[in-house]
């Protein structure tokens, strides 16, 4: 429900103050993020008392341009703002080096680095470790100019790491270069935090910013427990930095795992805002997340990031239409912003809109060629031309762009896939994995590849790890089911499928634009076809006939009552790690739109299904159901000779059979 005035106004402020300390520090992203949010609030008339008096001009001053609260740390920004504007305009035209050495010098940082390492060597010997007191000071300056100068040596890192990077996909590019400034920052922020805890300087509270830097250095290094420790006292100190929240979203791999961070996080508005977005990236559905989602949007109506979370949770949820429709919302009320328009040109890609695509493309490159994510549209338009080399090479541009770029690694891997440079494909894979380990599709093209490659073992791994990723999503089990089958473990085989017939009939009531989707009356019948074979192969011809006479009844619609049945008889099968807990991603449904209770139509698993009917009914003696399928197969023109001849056969035998009836005496 709304704000009331009051609160809004206090978000306001709140929003106002957090976008100008975010700039100060140069977080761009962040204080993009949140002034959007900002001007997301619907407004309110402005009020004088919320404007402070400043003396000697005449005027008055915002409050979120007053000094700092605490006086120590407000008298050294003011002793150093001459440096402090000086070394901001250094890291505003990306000379980070000469950013940090304004307020950090070479030999200040090699000094604390030599004696770290000094320190460690000692520790090793079989002596006591001496400490001496000639250990360099820690600089006394602002937290301010402290932040900006390690955040820029840590850009300048990435920026070195870029640069001595190999080309993508080139014979040397092994993603093994390491950002070599970390180490540096690293020690330093720990020392720094060390003499904090020690209390014995009598130091100046922590403003938050400090600690996100260190937890994101952290986490670069995989010491994730450490860094998730880190930023979550961030947003305790200061929880309007976006780059801190979505850190702690790229350490939460499951949903069990939010959960428990859930309590310890701060209960603002901001956890909500956290909560929604990891939610929808770990592919989360259901009526309770759709609510949420709509509760932020009635707070912050023409926000264009909460409007992206509703159409990726349509997108997640295969509700390909709805989620077009709000991209299509999106760009038409903020048609210059590029953000997410990657996922939007995977929808037009999969629903088949060229036209549309093609305009994406333009209006993309129009804006900024080089954006990651106008390549990447621009890819997908070449795909569905099936320029997969050209496509390849504007997903290749993306990432030498920005080589974390998750979308250019999973849809160059599908080119390769159809290009079948499986080598390739694989590396693709393996690198979006390294940027997103909850990326399901890369696990699914790996399973794919190595099933091409007829390596089922792996292939069933990956597979695997696709189904723990997306467990509501039937096309996952239905991979892990044929691979299982290709296996001859026929029965954990038809366990799998039957956990994506349960998962395909799931009912989805989610609160997407298109109203809710019943998909209990329709199955797959290519799956009823499988676990039919199966059951055939381990001569149970009972559950075969059961299957095949459902797979057929696929045509006309099914039937909701056998639909529901069929969850009483689903074992979920829970075949080793890598799969998923039954309640993790509920309200998965099949791909995007209605399609209510129509049937398939004559597809060629239903009439393979008629035809082993047909020979069932000739073997039990029943001819005339033989006969009628036997017809049905002729009208459907599949298989007609074969169906041509088990017609002649039933009526003989039927033949026969009447006149071995005449022939008895009344």
């Amino acid at each position: 429900m709304p704000l009331s005035a009051t609160d809004a106004r206090h978000l306001r402020v709140s929003l106002q103050g957090a976008v100008v300390k975010l700039s100060e520090r140069c977080l761009y992203q962040s204080s993009k993020w949140a002034a959007e949010l900002l001007n997301a609030l619907p407004d309110i008339p402005p009020t004088r008392p919320d404007l402070a008096p400043a003396p000697g001009i005449g005027g008055y001053l915002h409050p979120v341009f007053a000094p700092n609260n605490d006086a120590r740390e407000a008298a050294m920004e003011a002793s150093e703002f001459d440096r402090y504007l000086l070394a901001k305009a250094f890291f505003e035209n990306k000379e980070f080096d000469r950013c940090a050495a304004v307020f950090l010098p070479e030999t200040l940082l090699s000094g604390i680095t030599s004696t770290k390492q000094a320190e460690a060597t000692t520790s090793k010997g079989k002596g006591k470790a001496v400490h001496f007191s000639s250990d360099p000071l820690l600089p006394g300056i602002s937290q301010r100019s402290l932040f900006l100068a390690l955040y820029a040596k840590v850009i300048s890192g990435e920026k070195t790491k870029d640069e001595d990077s190999e080309m993508i996909m080139g014979p040397q590019d092994l993603g093994t270069v390491v950002n070599k400034q970390l180490l540096m920052v690293s020690r330093f922020l720990e020392r720094w935090f060390t003499e904090r805890k020690s209390g014995q300087n009598n130091l100046p509270p922590s403003q938050g910013f400090l600690e996100y830097l260190y937890g994101m250095v952290l986490a670069k290094e995989k010491n994730e427990e450490a860094a998730l420790g880190y930023l979550l006292e961030s947003v305790h100190i200061f929880p309007w930095n976006w780059g801190c929240w979505l850190e702690i979203t790229n350490l939460v791999a499951r949903v069990e795992q939010l959960n428990k961070i859930i309590p310890r996080l701060p209960q603002n508005i901001m956890t909500f805002i956290f909560y929604t977005n990891t939610a929808i990236n770990l592919y989360q559905q259901g009526q309770s997340l759709a609510d949420s989602l709509n509760d932020l949007l009635n707070i912050f109506p023409t926000s264009s990031f909460l409007q992206t979370c509703k159409a990726l949770l349509n997108y997640h949820s295969k509700d390909l239409i709805a989620a077009e429709q709000d991209f299509n919302n999106i760009l038409a009320l903020h048609p210059h912003r590029l953000d997410s328009l990657d996922h939007y040109s995977n929808i037009l890609y999969v629903l088949n809109q060229r036209p549309k695509l093609a305009f994406l493309a333009h209006l993309c490159s129009s804006i900024d060629k080089f954006r990651p994510e106008s390549c990447v549209v621009i890819g997908n338009y070449y795909s569905l031309l099936s320029l997969h080399e050209k496509a390849v090479q504007y997903f290749r541009r993306a990432l030498t762009l920005d080589r974390s770029c998750l979308s250019a690694w999973t849809l160059m891997g599908h080119e390769y896939v159809e290009l079948k440079n499986t080598h390739a494909a694989i590396e693709s894979y393996r690198r979006a994995i390294d940027v997103n380990r909850r990326d399901y599709r890369a696990w699914y093209g790996l399973g794919q590849t190595y099933e091409v490659l007829e390596m089922h073992a792996y292939a069933l791994w990956y597979y695997k790890k696709a189904a723990g990723l997306r467990p509501w999503d039937g096309k996952m089990w239905q991979a892990v089911g044929s691979c299982l089958q290709k296996m001859g473990r026929d029965k954990d085989g038809i366990k799998a499928l039957k956990r994506a017939l349960l998962a395909d009939t799931y009912y989805d009531s989610t609160a997407s634009s298109a109203g809710t989707i019943d998909r209990m009356a329709q199955m797959d019948p290519e799956v009823l076809l499988q676990i039919a074979s199966m059951y055939e192969r381990l001569d149970n011809e009972e559950e075969t006939k059961a299957y095949m006479e459902l797979c057929v009844a696929q045509e006309f619609g099914g039937n909701s009552n056998d639909a529901t049945g069929l969850g009483d008889s689903v074992s979920i099968h829970q075949d080793s790690s890598g799969v998923g807990s039954d309640t993790e991603g509920e309200g998965a449904n099949r791909g995007g739109g209605g399609g209510g209770h129509e049937g398939t139509g004559v597809t060629v698993a239903t009439s393979k299904a008629r035809m082993w009917l047909a020979r069932y009914a000739m073997r039990t003696e029943d001819y005339e159901t033989a006969n009628r399928l036997a017809t049905e197969l002729c009208q459907d023109g599949v298989e007609v000779e074969e169906a041509k001849a088990l017609i002649r056969e039933a009526r003989s035998r039927m033949e026969i059979s009447s006149n071995d009836y005449d022939g008895v005496p009344s």
